[in-house]
């Protein structure tokens, strides 16, 4: 009997072109019960259509993943000698969220940036991006200074101040359409190279 961890099941589930034999209806709240595996299944779409869009280009980018949340940034990036250390974010195309929490640290990284992902709650299909950040080479702009707080209160009801994290809103970002400018904005526009070349 052949067993598979999570992460392999996961990327089985991705790469099937065929129908699922169970569907599961869209009324179950699936968004909340397994809210981690689908930002995992993001964060793989992400990465598919960017390295293909690098990959057309004759661009190769190294992926490194953080697998904690302490530094500010999800994935580090490089291409064409530049390093873009990447917090993302993500939204269901309908939802009303109006500002996303940003780690400071990620300031202290080279071409720091966050990208928020906008997707389609059926298909997970990324649609569109807010972007915020800055020319490639260049550090991450200016962060507000409005302090965020926790979503819950402590034992008095209080919901204490998180020091490291700077609510940002959404007219702060920049909307981008696609993964092709998304390359762009990220790693600048430059022109094809050829392998081997």
């Amino acid at each position: 009997m052949q067993t598979f961890d999570l992460q392999t099941i996961s990327l089985i589930l991705l790469d099937c072109t065929c129908t699922p034999s169970i569907a599961i209806p869209m009324s179950v709240p699936i968004h909340s019960h397994a809210s981690i595996l689908r930002e995992q299944y993001l964060e793989y779409g992400f990465l598919d259509g960017l390295c293909k869009v690098m990959w057309q280009r004759g661009e190769l980018m190294d992926v490194l993943r953080s697998h904690t949340d302490q530094s500010g940034y999800d994935l580090l990036l490089e291409a064409r000698g530049i390093q873009r250390h990447v917090q993302l974010k993500s939204s269901y195309l309908g939802a009303k969220t109006a500002r996303q929490s940003i780690n400071v640290r990620l300031a202290e990284r080279p071409s720091g940036c966050v990208v928020w992902i906008w997707f389609d709650p059926h298909t997970l299909e990324q649609t569109s991006f807010k972007w915020f950040g800055s020319d490639p080479g260049q550090p991450l702009p200016r962060l507000p200074e409005k302090i965020a707080k926790h979503s819950k209160g402590n034992a008095d009801g209080v919901k204490v101040a998180r020091p490291n994290i700077r609510v940002l809103n959404k007219g702060a970002f920049d909307t981008i359409s696609g993964f092709d400018a998304l390359a762009d904005r990220m790693f600048g526009m430059g022109q094809k190279t050829v392998f081997g070349g």
